[in-house]
């Protein structure tokens, strides 16, 4: 009786032993992995300078965009991550109200975009458009989203975000 008691204890801490191990293996993975990338990092500051022009391939990009202050790993730096976005070239066509050359399906992708930019300023991002790439796009300013922050060359707003420490993502 006794040997199968010891032999029960045994298995019972080898068990624990190995399992113990691997959870340490595993946590890494299911905390996102950023140990590396955020280790000693007290916050997040981060630009995205973009010129994408494609609405559904926008979408699934600024899915990303958003999960980068969303992320649990990110979030819960001490210091409250903050974002902008520069928007520039084609990507100017995608913040108007101004449908022209888009095809159904891409209206409703533009739809989707744009609300997904009002939910990111609610979150408190930061969104900008260069005025001269809508000069060159031949989109009116008025037509432009209220939401984004109208500046006359956007790669000022970039290399004013730069100087003040955001790092510089580009999405072209």
């Amino acid at each position: 009786m006794k040997v199968i008691n010891k032999y029960l204890l045994r298995t019972c801490l080898t068990s624990l032993f190995m399992a113990f191990f691997l959870a340490l293996q595993v946590t890494p993975v299911v905390a996102g992995g950023y140990d590396n990338a955020l280790h000693d990092v007290k916050g997040v500051k981060v630009l995205f300078n973009v010129s994408l022009g494609n609405p559904a391939f926008s979408n699934a990009v600024f899915w990303a965009v958003r999960n980068v202050y969303q992320d649990e790993a990110v979030s819960s730096l001490p210091e409250k991550p903050q974002v902008a976005v520069v928007f520039h070239g084609p990507a100017v066509k995608l913040l108007s109200s101004d449908r022209a050359g888009f095809d159904q399906k891409d209206i409703g992708e533009i739809d989707k975009f744009q609300t997904t930019l009002r939910e990111m300023k609610k979150d408190g991002v930061k969104l900008e458009v260069c005025l001269y790439a809508a000069k060159v796009m031949g989109i009116d300013p008025a037509t432009i989203m209220p939401e984004i922050d109208q500046v006359g060359n956007g790669f000022i707003s970039v290399a004013g975000y730069q100087a003040q420490g955001y790092s510089v993502v580009t999405i072209p």
